[in-house]
């Protein structure tokens, strides 16, 4: 095992890279998640009421992992003791794993899907996003489980 500074170690580049992308993401759901809800529910009343929603609401509840896996990547990228440099690949995988291969995953792909198509640059984040985290996916030649 060998262990790095998450700030500046090449091996934790592309995890550097792929966490403002999905931050911003995440955002732009999250805004267009509480779109819909007030569509269907009314105005949300106050930043405590969109705050409890967001926690405790079915609605939100497929954005809460994604919220989690952007809580781990910040701890491992602003720890300032060095990190396995296997711990970047390990969460590009978990994320792969995560936005793909789950019923999270379609709900990711299908709500960017929907926003990409009048927000280009979602598009292209998501695109972005997908080639970072290709090269922690299945071979190819092997099934994903």
């Amino acid at each position: 095992m060998t262990v790095g500074n998450p700030a500046s170690d090449p091996a934790f580049e592309p995890l550097r890279t792929f966490r403002p992308l999905l931050l911003k993401a995440h955002k732009i759901l999250m805004d267009a998640e509480k779109d819909r809800y007030e569509a269907h529910h009314g105005a949300i009343a106050t930043k405590g009421d969109y705050l409890r929603l967001v926690l405790e609401h079915e609605q939100f509840s497929w954005l809460r992992p994604i919220s989690q896996l952007i809580v781990q990547i910040d701890e491992v990228l602003m720890s300032k003791q060095p990190q396995p440099q296997e711990r970047a690949s390990e969460l590009l995988n978990q994320a792969r794993h995560l936005l793909h291969d789950t019923e999270i995953g379609q709900v990711f792909q299908d709500r960017t899907q929907l926003v990409a198509r009048s927000n280009p640059e979602m598009a292209a984040m998501t695109q972005r996003m997908d080639e970072l985290m290709q090269p922690y996916g299945p071979e190819q030649g092997s099934s994903a489980t």
